[in-house]
C-alpha cells in the first residue's frame, strides 16, 4: 500500500521545488492535497489547480496537474469560467489571506452565493509573506508589522462567518499543524457538489511571529469531537464567532457547515445542454449579423 502512494505522489509531483521557507505551513496544505488526490483517485489530467499572486499561489508550481497561476485577487473569477466551460474538471483554487481576503474578498462572496462547483482552499497566516511582513485582512489587532509599527488598529475579517453568510455550502476550517485532518477536509470538500471553502491555518515562519504553530496547538480543537451539528448554520455561525468571544482562547477547526443546493451550472439556461465545451460549435453567420447590427 504505501509503494502504491508513492508511486500516485510521484505522478502528481512536477519536479519544481516550492519557493517557501523551511517550515512554512504551506508545505502541510500541499501534503494534504497530494493525500486527499491521491485517496480520491482522481486522474491528474482532470485536475486543474488555479492560483493568485503570494507565497500561497505557488501552490501549482509542485503539481503535475494542470495548473494556472492567475492575477492578484483573482484567481476565483478564472476557476469559476474554467469550470462552467468544462464541468468534467475538478477545479481547485488556491490562495493566501491577502489574496482571497482583500482584493479578492468581493469574488469570494459571489463565487460563494452562486455555489460555483469548486473548491477553494486559503492558507491564512495573517501577514502578508510575500512582500516580506505587512498587515492583512485577518491580522489581530495590535499586530505590529512593517505596515503598522505601532499596532494594527484594524479589526481582523472573519472569514468563516463571511463564508456562512455568502452562502457557501461546505465550509470548514483546518491547520498546517495536522495535515492528516486537513486531508479529510480538502478530500470532502472536492467531493461536495458546490461552492467548498477551506481556511487553513498555515503559519509563516518568516514574518508572523505571534501565530505560530506552538500558539495554535493548544487552542485548537476539532469540531468532530465535540458533537458539532454540521447541517444547523446558526450553530455553524456561532461556531464561526465563538473566537471573539473566547479571545482566540479556543478555535474550532473542522466542518462548520454542510448543505446541499443547486449548483451555478445546473440554473444557468446557457448550460442546459452541457458544459460549453461540450457544445456545438455557435452558428457564426448569426454571430456576424448581430455585430453588424452594432459596428
Amino acid at each position: 500500500m504505501v509503494t502504491e502512494i508513492k508511486q500516485v505522489k510521484q505522478v502528481l509531483t512536477s519536479g519544481i521545488k516550492p519557493i517557501w521557507c523551511a517550515g512554512c505551513g504551506d508545505f502541510g496544505v500541499q501534503a494534504a492535497l497530494v493525500k486527499a488526490l491521491t485517496d480520491l483517485g482522481i486522474d491528474r489530467s482532470n485536475v486543474v489547480l488555479v492560483s493568485g499572486i503570494g507565497c500561497s499561489s505557488a501552490m501549482p508550481h509542485p503539481f503535475s496537474t494542470y495548473g494556472v497561476h492567475s492575477l492578484h485577487g483573482r484567481l476565483l473569477p478564472v476557476a469559476s469560467g474554467l469550470k462552467l466551460a468544462n464541468d468534467d474538471l475538478t477545479v481547485i483554487g488556491t490562495g493566501g489571506d491577502g489574496d482571497g481576503y482583500g482584493i479578492g474578498v468581493g469574488h469570494l462572496i459571489h463565487t460563494a452565493r452562486r455555489n460555483i462547483d469548486m473548491t477553494y482552499i486559503v492558507m491564512n497566516n495573517e501577514i502578508y509573506g510575500l512582500t516580506t511582513g505587512q498587515a492583512s485582512p485577518t491580522s489581530f489587532i495590535g499586530a505590529k508589522t512593517k505596515s503598522t509599527p505601532f499596532g494594527d488598529i484594524e479589526n481582523p475579517l472573519n472569514p468563516i462567518a463571511l463564508a456562512l453568510s455568502a452562502g457557501a455550502t461546505y465550509v470548514a476550517r483546518a491547520f498546517s499543524g495536522d495535515p492528516m485532518h486537513m486531508a479529510e477536509m480538502i478530500k470532502n470538500g472536492i467531493q461536495h457538489k458546490g461552492f467548498a471553502i477551506i481556511d487553513v491555518f498555515s503559519p509563516c515562519v518568516t514574518f508572523n511571529n505571534v501565530n505560530t504553530y506552538d500558539w495554535y496547538r493548544p487552542r485548537v480543537y476539532k469540531l468532530e469531537q465535540a458533537g458539532h451539528d454540521s447541517s444547523d448554520i446558526s450553530k455553524a455561525m456561532e461556531k464561526a464567532l465563538e473566537t471573539d468571544k473566547t479571545k482566540w482562547e479556543k478555535i474550532p477547526i473542522g466542518l462548520f457547515y454542510k448543505t446541499q443546493k443547486p449548483v451555478y451550472s445546473e440554473m444557468d439556461i446557457t448550460l442546459k445542454n452541457g458544459p460549453l465545451i461540450k457544445q456545438p460549435d455557435p452558428d457564426k453567420t448569426k454571430i456576424n449579423s448581430i455585430l453588424e447590427e452594432y459596428l
